[in-house]
Formats: structure tokens, C-alpha cells, sequence
């Protein structure tokens, strides 16, 4: 995949060039026809009603006609070329944006919260659209449309044009001024935007919590506190606007009234005809438009490069972790794996301290520990979401530094506690890791060992039902299941199990266990805070900040009565009494 670390607007247009000269042909043949226009009623004006030539009334009607059906017909051209450009343009960039996103490491998004890229990626690529679409065809036509009003105007009589050109100047600079007032403006909405953005997500996203903990009223408030800020942000950018926009109504306005008066004299004085002036107000009147909108366009100019540079802010973060270009894949892995003293930092803290272990194919690891003491980030490590400070990971004897990315998670099938499924059919999310070549006797099989298939096939539409976000409608055991069932499919060579059976009873627990040492085949790693997970491993770890503490098979660990004797304990201790 190719790394993108800037966002080059010019590309884009220079890639859709044959639709742009489609749109800027169609629109410079617009503008023509609507400077012809009053060349045609000038001529109405003098030849027709003053000089009584009635030869040249046809003639002017039919231009007339030309004009209307010319434009209907150029402006549709334009518009809709334009705005299928910048809709395509639109999808590049957010696809270009999102694929960069999908290389990112996990560091990148341990630091930046959801909110933030959704709005990026929704938000600010609409700001680009706009000036690859309506708003920068706008813009061009407006500027063309006025230098060729002002070429005519001065063609027709350079005194009257004086007025008209010399108000042009203030305009720039009233839209000069109100593009820098509205580009920080713009940045604070649109960093606002993204505020918002999360706290909805997060509330959403943890609604069951927020009902839980009966946090209504506080989210409310915090939603208020946010919506407010928004609002208020955007009041801001109207009132800038608000302001800016009589200011140039009046200068156009004042413009028109000196126009028409001075023009006048000039009638009576004989240096220009009535068809003239007639002309002349007509094009002073066509070049307010122009004007008057330089304020609007201008802020949505202003809009879409500060969202391009929010773009290019994400676009220039690089990938920490990424393919040697020496990197190998791994033919026919075995699933044979080792840690050899491992320490790993993060965020300037110490999570791993000198960690080895060995699990050789088709073995079991058992790794058990206090929370917070690192047992998931062994995970995030085997799978090289992290890069280790010191030591080395291997997978059947080779530094999985030197393997490709995609062999070494491809390598390993991982069930987590905080499982998250798709908003999609069942069979789906199942196929997730192979869905272009899993066949449906694998999804099957997948969901009867997983013990999944019990309530799978009492759904209303089997396989097909459709699970609502994050695996919403079912309860946390039927997620876990389907969860180790995705897993299972994967037919991956290592099967991690991080705390994945919390949620399910024991005898499900046991069934399901049962099932997954009958697989000879894969390396399995079960990391649980459950001792009755773990002690059929063929080696269990006990972690404790970070370090290993005890190591061995569970009998070995029972007469050591450290730790793993100690959790032992607090788990079955009084059962154990109550039986004797």
C-alpha cells in the first residue's frame, strides 16, 4: 500500500482534468452568453426604439433566445459536472484519508480519540468537497464573470467604468479581512465539532454504563456545556458575517445610485447613447452578485484549507510499527512461540520487565495475574501492535520483526473480554477473519465448538440474523461465544484467550475448554483471572507488575503456596472447606 503523508489538492483536480474543461468550457460559454445579453438590449435600445430600425427586432429576439436556451443548457452541463467532480474528488480524499488511517499503529490511537478522526474523516472532507464542487465553481465563475463585465464596461465607456472598478479594491479588502477573522473561527468550530462529536460517541458507545450508574443528568450537562460552546462559536461566525454583509450591500448600492446618476449626465451631454447607459447599469447590476458573495466564498475558501491542513496533520503521522523492507512472510507457521526477555515501556512507564517463556506448538500457556499487571499487553506485543524495548518475540525461531505484519497477525487468533462484534449478520462477523474464503461448514463447525450454535439456531434467521452494534441484544456470554467462535474459524495457528469466558458459567467454561484441547494442532494461550481456566496448561506464569513471579504446572504452583496458591484460595478456599 502506498503511504501518503500530505494531501495534495492540485492532484486531485489535475486527475479529474478532462471533467474540469468540461465544466470551465460549459461555464466560460455561460458567462458569454450572459455578457452578450446586454450588448442585445442595447441595441434594442438605439437601433430599434430610438433609431426605428424594426429589421433588427428579429434579429435581437432571436439572440435573445439563444442567450436563454444557452445558458439553461451550459449552466446544467456545469453544474452537474462540477458537482459530480467534487463528489468525486470528495471520495478520493476520504479514502485516501481513511486507508492512512487503517496503517496507523496503536500508539496513534491510544493518543486520539474517536470523535476527532469521525470528524476528520466526515466533517472536514466536506469542506474540501465544497471547493472542488459548487463552492469553487462559484468562486472561478465569479471571478471570471467579473473581469469580463468589467472588459465590457470599459469598452463601452471607460468614465462610467472608473466608479464600478474602484469600489472593487474595498471589496478585496473587506473579504481579505473577513477570510483571516473567520479562518480562526472555522478552526475553533471545527475543533468544537469534534468535542461534540465525541461526546456523543462515548455516550452512546456507553449508554448501558451512563443507565447503570444513573449518570443521565451528568451527561446532559456535559452534552449542554459542549453544545453550548458549539453554539456559541457559531454565533460568532455569524455575526462576523452579519456585519460584513450590509457593508457590501451598501457599497453596491451606493455603487448603483453614482453609476445611474453620472451616467445620466452623460446622456444629456450627448457622450454616450441611452442604449449605452442601459447596458452599463445592466452589467453594474450583474457584477453585484459577484460581490456581495465574495464574503461567503471567501469563508468556505477559508474553511476548506483549514480542514485540509487538519487533513494533512493526520496524513503526516507515520506508522511506528511497519514492514522491514527486508521482511519475510511465514510459510506453514507451527505456531511455535517464544518470549525471550522482554521489557517494554509505555508511555514512559515500565509495563514489562524481562519476560521469557516458551510455548511449542500445540502446547498450552496459562497466564494468570493481579489487574494492571501486563498480562493484555503480552497480547498487543505477540500480535506487534507494540514494538518491544529489549528482548525478542519469536515465531518459529524468527524474530517477528523480521516477518511481515500480515504473517504475524495472521499467525494468531485473539478473543478478548471487551468483545466487539459488527453491525452485521452473524455469519458475518463469524467469516471476519477469512470471509472471502471460509465456507459456511467452517462458520458452522466454529459455532459448535464455541457452543455458540444453541442459540444461534433459535434465532429467527439463524446465521443471517442481523446483531445490532457491538453485539447489541444479546447478553455478554452469547458475545463471548460468538467472539471465541470468530476465533475459532480464523484456524489461525495460535488461539489467544484473554480473559474471554468471564462471562459464561462454569459448565459452559469446561465444555468449551474440553473442546479447545482436543485441538492438538494450535498453540493456545489462555490468559484469565479464573484458576480453573488455566490449570490444565501445560505451563502457567503468574505476572505481578509486570514481572514473572511463578512459573509451572498447576500442581507445581499448589505446592509453592505463593501467589497462584493464594488466588486458589480466595477462589475455592471455602468450597474447598465446605467439601471436607
Amino acid at each position: 500500500m502506498e503511504k501518503v503523508n500530505k494531501n495534495p489538492l492540485g492532484r486531485y483536480a489535475l486527475k479529474n482534468w478532462w471533467r474540469y474543461l468540461i465544466a470551465a468550457v460549459t461555464m466560460g460559454t455561460s458567462i458569454a452568453l450572459d455578457i452578450w445579453f446586454p450588448i442585445i438590449t442595447m441595441s434594442i435600445v438605439d437601433d430599434v426604439i430610438i433609431k426605428g430600425n424594426m429589421e433588427m427586432l428579429p434579429k435581437n429576439l432571436v439572440c435573445i433566445l439563444i442567450v436563454g436556451l444557452g445558458r439553461a443548457f451550459t449552466q446544467y452541463v456545469k453544474e452537474f459536472t462540477c458537482d459530480v467532480t467534487g463528489s468525486r474528488v470528495a471520495s478520493d480524499v476520504r479514502k485516501n484519508l481513511f486507508q492512512h488511517i487503517q496503517t496507523l499503529s496503536k500508539t496513534y490511537f491510544d493518543k486520539n480519540n474517536t470523535g476527532e478522526l469521525m470528524a476528520r474523516v466526515k466533517d472536514d472532507v466536506d469542506r474540501i468537497w465544497d471547493i472542488f464542487g459548487f463552492v469553487g465553481m462559484l468562486a472561478v465563475e465569479a471571478f471570471s464573470y467579473t473581469i469580463g463585465i468589467i472588459i465590457c464596461m470599459v469598452n463601452l465607456n471607460w468614465k462610467l467604468s472608473i466608479l464600478p472598478i474602484a469600489v472593487l479594491p474595498v471589496m478585496g479588502f473587506l473579504a481579505i479581512r473577513l477570510e483571516r477573522t473567520l479562518d480562526k473561527v472555522y478552526d475553533n468550530i471545527s475543533e468544537q465539532n469534534a468535542a461534540l462529536n465525541t461526546v456523543v460517541q462515548e455516550n452512546l458507545s456507553g449508554m448501558r454504563a451512563v443507565k447503570s450508574f444513573a449518570r443521565e443528568d451528568f451527561e446532559m450537562e456535559k452534552f449542554r456545556k459542549n453544545n453550548e460552546k458549539y453554539y456559541d462559536l457559531n454565533v460568532e461566525q455569524a455575526y462576523i458575517m452579519a456585519k460584513f454583509g450590509p457593508n457590501m450591500s451598501f457599497l453596491t448600492k451606493l455603487m448603483q445610485l453614482f453609476t445611474l446618476l453620472i451616467g445620466g449626465y452623460l446622456v444629456i451631454e450627448g457622450e454616450v447613447t441611452l442604449g449605452i447607459l442601459t447596458a452599463f447599469i445592466q452589467y453594474a447590476n450583474n457584477i453585484v452578485w459577484p460581490m456581495e458573495n465574495l464574503g461567503w466564498l471567501a469563508n468556505a475558501v477559508a474553511a476548506a484549507f483549514a480542514s485540509n491542513k487538519k487533513i494533512n496533520h493526520i496524513l503526516a503521522e507515520k506508522p511506528e510499527i511497519t514492514n522491514r523492507e527486508d521482511a519475510v512472510s511465514l510459510e506453514h507457521p507451527t505456531g511455535d512461540l517464544m518470549f525471550n526477555h522482554v521489557s517494554f515501556d509505555l508511555h514512559e512507564s515500565r509495563i514489562l520487565e524481562d519476560i521469557s517463556f516458551h510455548l511449542e506448538s500445540g502446547h498450552t500457556l496459562g497466564i494468570i495475574g493481579m489487574t494492571g499487571a501486563g498480562k493484555s499487553t503480552i497480547v498487543n506485543l505477540i500480535n506487534r501492535f507494540y514494538d518491544v524495548n529489549s528482548g525478542s518475540i519469536c515465531l518459529d525461531g524468527k524474530d517477528i520483526r523480521e516477518l511481515t505484519l500480515e504473517s504475524v497477525r495472521d499467525c494468531t487468533s485473539v478473543v478478548t473480554q471487551d468483545v466487539f462484534l459488527f453491525s452485521d449478520t452473524i455469519r458475518e462477523n463469524i467469516k471476519l477473519g477469512r470471509r472471502r474464503t471460509m465456507s459456511d461448514k467452517t462458520v458452522k463447525n466454529a459455532l459448535s465448538t464455541a457452543h455458540a450454535s444453541e442459540f444461534v439456531d433459535k434465532l429467527g434467521a439463524g446465521y443471517d440474523t442481523v446483531i445490532g452494534e457491538r453485539g447489541v441484544g444479546l447478553s455478554g456470554g452469547q458475545k463471548q461465544r460468538l467472539s471465541i467462535a470468530r476465533a475459532l474459524a480464523k484456524n489461525a495457528k495460535i488461539l489467544i484467550l484473554d480473559d474471554s469466558t468471564s462471562a459464561l458459567d462454569m459448565e459452559t467454561e469446561y465444555e468449551i475448554q474440553q473442546e479447545l484441547a482436543a485441538k492438538k494442532d494450535v498453540s493456545k494461550i489462555i490468559i484469565a483471572h479464573r484458576i480453573s481456566s488455566v490449570r490444565n496448561a501445560d505451563e502457567i506464569i503468574v505476572l505481578d507488575h509486570g514481572r514473572i513471579t511463578e512459573r509451572g504446572r498447576h500442581e507445581e504452583l499448589m505446592e509453592k503456596k505463593g501467589m497462584y496458591y493464594a488466588t486458589y484460595e480466595a477462589q475455592y478456599g471455602d468450597y474447598r472447606k465446605a467439601v471436607i
